[in-house]
């Protein structure tokens, strides 16, 4: 939740190890024990965010809720939004990543939704979209909706 924190706060360029280590109240050793540098904490944060929202969008019932729900999600993350305002090319460059393995978990995650590749693929395209330009929850909601009654899940 530091990391998190400090990114929302500085972006992750402008933040060092030794940042995380001061703000997550951890000894500098004890945080190289377990990542070799800045690159390898954020992506077990990422890790950690795609893990924690898939699990919860699975416990919110109807499709369109649980793509509500993760619209919400990233529209709302104070990590995203410190990300667009002070490292908006290094979150472009996480987003072109189709091949990534967490942005292939939480297309299977979709995927356990829709049970369609093509509506699969639309649901992640706007969810990629709103990462750059969030919505607000009424337009999270409505969108979802809409997605989920257009692409017949």
């Amino acid at each position: 939740m530091a990391t998190k924190d400090l990114i929302a706060a500085s972006g992750a360029s402008k933040i060092s190890m030794i940042d995380i280590s001061g703000r997550s109240q951890v000894a500098r050793a004890t945080l190289y024990n377990h990542f070799r540098d800045k690159s390898a904490v954020i992506q077990a944060l990422l890790q950690a965010e795609i893990g924690r929202i898939i699990q919860e969008m699975q416990n919110v019932g109807t499709p369109a809720n649980a793509l509500e729900f993760l619209s919400r999600s990233i529209s709302s993350d104070p990590a995203l939004a410190g990300l667009r305002i002070h490292d908006p090319s290094l979150l472009a460059q996480l987003l072109i990543h189709s091949e990534h393995p967490l942005y292939l978990e939480l297309a299977r995650a979709i995927f356990s939704l829709t049970q369609s590749p093509s509506a699969t693929g639309l649901a992640m395209r706007w969810l990629l979209g709103q990462v750059l330009q969030p919505v607000t929850p009424e337009q999270s909601r409505d969108q979802a909706a809409l997605l989920v009654e257009n692409t017949l899940f």
